[in-house]
C-alpha cells in the first residue's frame, strides 16, 4: 500500500496507455520488495515540458520516455549520458537531488534480445527507421557489427555516418538491396503496432535472416509472423521492452530483476 514513503515512477509518452512498463516495474518492485510504484503518463507533445517541470517539483523519482518524446525530452532535463547525448535520445530519466539525468537504454536492450538469437560481432545488421529508438539500436549494434540504417527522411539515417554507420533513403531498391547484404533486421518504427501493416514485404525474406521487430503490440507482428513462415529466426520486440527495462530498473534503484518475472509480467499485461 502506497504511503509518505512511496516513490514514485512513471512512463510518459503520447499514446502511454498501451504501455507494459506499469505492470512490468510494479511486478518487480513487489519481487524486490521496494516502496514504489510505477504509473503511465499520456502527455501530448505541446505538454512536454510542463509535464517534465512538474516531475520535477513533484520529486518523481524515474521516468521512461517513449514516442514521440525520446528526442523533444532533452531540451528540459539538466544532464546526459554520453551516449544520450551522442544520438539526441533518452529513453530513461533519473531524478538525482533533484537533477534529472537522461539516459539511453533502448540499445542495450535490443543487443541483448538479439543475442537470444544470434552471436554479436561482426554481423550485417539492417535497421529501419531511424528515430530514438533506431538511433539507440544503431549506435549501441555499431560498437562490433557492421550498421546500415534505412529511413524515409535520408537526413535523419545519413546523420549517423559519423559513428561508421551507413545511413541511406528507405526504398524498395534499397530494401531489397541491403536485405541481400544482411545478417539481421530489425525493425525500429512504429508500423505494425496494433495493425496488420509491415515495412518489408515478405518476398525480400532470407531464410537465413535473423528478424527483430521492436513493436510488442501485436506480440507477432505482420513482420514476425511473414518471417517465420519464411523460415528465419526471429525475436520479438517484448524481449527488448525487458531487457531496455531491466537497465531502467538498475538505473533508479540499483537493482536487477529477473527478465522472467518482466515478461511473465508483461504477457499476462498484453493478455488482458
Amino acid at each position: 500500500m502506497a504511503d509518505a514513503e512511496t516513490r514514485l515512477y512513471g512512463v510518459i509518452g503520447f499514446p502511454a496507455r498501451h504501455s507494459l512498463s506499469p505492470v512490468m516495474h510494479n511486478a518487480a518492485f513487489r519481487a524486490l520488495g521496494i516502496n514504489a510504484v510505477y504509473l503511465a503518463f499520456e502527455v501530448p507533445p505541446e505538454e512536454l515540458g510542463e509535464a517534465i517541470g512538474g516531475a520535477k517539483a513533484l520529486g518523481i523519482s524515474g521516468l521512461n520516455v517513449t514516442m514521440p518524446h525520446k528526442e523533444a525530452v532533452i531540451h528540459f532535463l539538466d544532464s546526459l549520458s554520453e551516449d544520450s547525448g551522442e544520438i539526441g535520445s533518452v529513453n530513461t530519466v533519473v531524478n538525482r537531488k533533484g537533477r534529472l539525468e537522461g539516459h539511453t537504454t533502448d540499445g542495450l536492450g535490443a543487443r541483448r534480445a538479439l543475442e537470444r538469437a544470434i552471436e554479436l560481432g561482426g554481423r550485417r545488421i539492417l535497421i529501419i527507421g531511424a528515430g530514438g529508438a533506431g538511433k539507440a539500436i544503431a549506435y549501441e549494434l555499431s560498437r562490433d557489427n557492421e550498421v546500415v540504417v534505412l529511413n524515409r527522411t535520408p537526413e535523419k539515417a545519413k546523420a549517423l555516418e559519423r559513428f561508421g554507420i551507413t545511413g541511406d533513403a528507405l526504398n524498395r531498391e534499397n530494401l531489397g538491396e541491403y536485405l541481400e547484404w544482411a545478417e539481421v533486421l530489425i525493425n525500429a518504427t512504429s508500423v505494425g503496432m496494433n495493425s496488420w501493416e509491415t515495412p518489408v514485404p515478405a518476398e525480400l525474406l532470407r531464410r537465413d535472416l535473423v528478424v527483430m521487430d521492436i513493436v510488442y503490440k501485436p506480440l507477432k507482428t505482420r513482420l514476425l509472423t511473414e518471417a517465420e513462415l519464411r523460415g528465419c529466426k526471429t525475436v520479438d520486440g517484448l524481449w527488448m521492452l525487458v531487457y531496455q527495462g531491466i537497465e531502467s530498473f538498475r538505473l533508479w534503484t540499483g537493482f536487477k530483476p529477473d527478465e522472467g518475472l518482466m515478461r511473465g509480467a508483461a504477457l499476462e499485461g498484453i493478455s488482458e
